[in-house]
């Protein structure tokens, strides 16, 4: 029995094997971060900057912005001009959000009159939740009825050429109503799936996750859903956010949402801090079996994005969120004082 069992390879050394090493990285700083950053009035210059600087430093996949009523998230004001400001590049995909059949009318409006050899956007991403109660304080309705709507924005994304990807809010923890059954998440994911979507995201939005349940989730949503075609988006607010990226790659996942300088919340989850910040991922997975995808010498540039972070946290008033970028500066602090 005992050489049975040394004889046996364990099955996380089996997925590393099994699955590319290499990392993809959403930036979703300039929407999902900026979203809910209290500076209501954030200049559309401001925003064009970042998205550059981002993409500069590596990025090739960036939220670029919303098309939501300005009335119900003002911070996302101005999309339009974000994305026709844009130094845009060949193979990045400056990704907006649309939540619904208004704001995906309202982009095609836009391409329509700014045809361009790369357009302002080829992607779009729609969202939903593991929850009624979270989606009804959202969305105001159902999972049932905003998966129902988000088929019809989906396949007339589709038919206009655009990529799509989905969001799955809440999958671990809901801020209305608790531990979340990991089959919702399942069902709902392969929904996503199946209405045309590449890729889902699935958000632990109030950021109480631990390693163990992202683990356990995730092999629920796989019995329905290739590993492949998912992707993890995980906030901070109990400081588990690395780990549990780190427990995602374990688990076969390649693709992690982060926000640069560890912007953002959720503004429909009392309490919930930033996304996992980009710097603190890249700073994890340095030296280790993953290589993070990037067009800065075939990755993303790790000083640069530090910069970036304590950039635009400073437009906000504040110091950046990211660990690592607090534990550089400080170096560089006292490497001056010694001068």
């Amino acid at each position: 029995m005992s050489f049975l069992r040394a004889s046996i390879t364990p099955l996380s050394t089996l997925r590393r094997r099994f699955y590319s090493n290499l990392v993809n990285i959403v930036e979703v700083g300039p929407r999902d971060g900026l979203q809910n950053e209290k500076k209501v009035a954030i200049p559309v210059p401001t925003k064009v900057e970042l998205v550059n600087r981002l993409v500069k430093a590596g990025v090739t996949n960036v939220e670029a912005g919303s098309f939501v009523s300005p009335k119900w998230v003002p911070q996302m004001g101005g999309t339009a001009d974000v994305l026709k400001g844009i130094d845009r590049q060949k193979d990045v995909h400056y990704s907006v959000l649309v939540p619904n059949k208004r704001g995906l009318d309202d982009l095609v409006a836009l391409l329509d009159n700014n045809p361009s050899d790369i357009p302002l956007t080829d992607e779009v991403s729609v969202f939903t939740a593991a929850t009624d109660g979270f989606n009804k304080a959202n969305l105001n309705c159902t999972v049932k009825e905003s998966l129902e709507k988000l088929a019809v924005v989906t396949r007339t994304a589709l038919d206009r050429g655009l990529r799509v990807r989905g969001y799955v809010s809440v999958v671990i923890v809901c801020p209305y109503s608790g531990k979340v059954d990991y089959k919702r998440v399942r069902e709902v994911a392969k929904e996503l799936i199946d209405m045309g979507c590449y890729e889902v995201s699935l958000g632990d939005t109030v950021g109480q996750g631990k390693p163990h349940q992202v683990g356990e989730m995730l092999e629920e949503v796989k019995k329905a859903v290739p590993v492949e075609k998912l992707a993890g988006h995980f906030h901070d607010t109990y400081g588990t956010g690395v780990a549990n990226v780190l427990a995602a790659l374990d688990h076969g996942i390649r693709t992690i949402d982060a926000s640069v300088g560890g912007l953002g919340g959720c503004p429909y989850s009392p309490g919930a801090t930033g996304n996992v910040a980009t710097e603190d991922v890249l700073y994890a997975l340095q030296g280790s079996p993953y290589q993070v995808a990037g067009s800065n010498n075939g990755t993303i540039d790790l000083k640069e994005m530090v910069n970036i972070g304590w950039w635009i946290s400073s437009e906000l008033g504040r110091p950046s969120a990211s660990r690592v970028a607090r534990a550089v500066r400080a170096k560089e602090e006292r490497h001056k004082s010694r001068l």
